[in-house]
């Protein structure tokens, strides 16, 4: 069967979106294409973003809200484009619009993600954005999958209770805030002014201690620097490996890792293999095996 989200149909949707703003669609660049597609538009200083996921389209609202709240108050992110109402429809897709941030070519420093997670945390709670709920999204993307063997379905559904049950005995040390909810430095841009935050797909109100684990697990499972992560926990001013709390919110982390190309399997079929992986190693409670970043 034809996957729904094939670089044919993908690319339609981006004329469609270009057609409607005015925008020239030739000659874009998919920069990558796991939870969105994102293209960057080669005759306009413009992003698209068009979600890979029917089952959670709903957040491209969430989203909106997060951008326009950190333009509020100020915050180094990336702003939405023009004045439209966003997000957009194209069929059954749903597509929200950017300013590009021209990039240096320089990657975001752990200790910059940390001052700008500080930040992000010091805000003020905004309203319509939702609480933290990290497998929620798994179970969507579950739900949604191109393709998912039975036995695998069974198995994340049931490891999703497991560590929900665990996730709600945790007792967090420090106070519950405004969370960017995926911070690592591949969601921070560095453009002229400075790096800027972007990808706001799974900001809610929680626990910060949930925006230091992306780093952590990313040297557990990734092989990552031990340096990104030290220098993220001594400028943030908190460890969350030395909490007891850690290996609940690294195997929900790594049930998001794992799940989040569920629903275009079929459509990008080349992360197959990793997924497989990836299944594997948490059925058999592997920890110590590195995994490969989806691409």
């Amino acid at each position: 069967m034809d996957g729904r989200f094939t670089r044919q149909k993908l690319d339609d949707v981006l004329a469609r979106v270009c057609d409607l703003l005015g925008l020239d669609a030739r000659n874009a660049t998919l920069l990558r294409f796991t939870n969105n597609a994102v293209y960057s538009l080669a005759r306009d200083p413009v992003v698209v973003r068009i979600v890979g996921s029917r089952a959670l389209a709903h957040r491209a609202h969430k989203v909106v809200k997060v951008a326009r709240h950190f333009e509020r108050h100020g915050v180094a992110a990336i702003r939405l484009f023009g004045n439209l109402r966003q997000p957009l429809l194209i069929g059954e897709n749903v597509v929200t619009v950017w300013h590009r941030v021209e990039e240096t070519g320089r990657r975001a420093t752990s200790a910059e993600l940390a001052r700008l997670l500080r930040e992000v945390h010091a805000l003020p709670l905004p309203e319509g954005i939702g609480d933290w709920a990290p497998l929620a999204d798994v179970r969507a993307r579950v739900s949604d999958a191109e393709e998912l063997d039975p036995a695998d379905r069974r198995f994340l559904l049931r490891r999703c209770a497991e560590v929900e049950e665990h996730l709600l005995e945790l007792e967090f040390p420090l106070p519950r805030g405004f969370v960017h909810g995926d911070a690592h430095p591949g969601n921070v841009i560095v453009g002229a002014d400075g790096p800027v935050l972007c990808d706001f797909d799974s900001s809610c109100i929680g626990p910060p201690e949930w925006d230091l684990t992306p780093l952590a697990v990313g040297r557990e499972r990734f092989g990552d620097p031990d340096a990104w992560y030290r220098d993220l926990a001594r400028t943030y001013g908190f460890d969350v490996t030395e909490w007891d709390g850690f290996p609940v919110l690294r195997a929900a982390r790594e049930l998001k890792l794992t799940t989040s190309v569920l629903p275009i399997v079929r459509s990008h079929p080349s992360v197959r293999h990793e997924l497989r992986r990836r299944l594997e190693d948490l059925r058999l409670g592997r920890t110590h095996t590195r995994w490969v970043r989806y691409r």
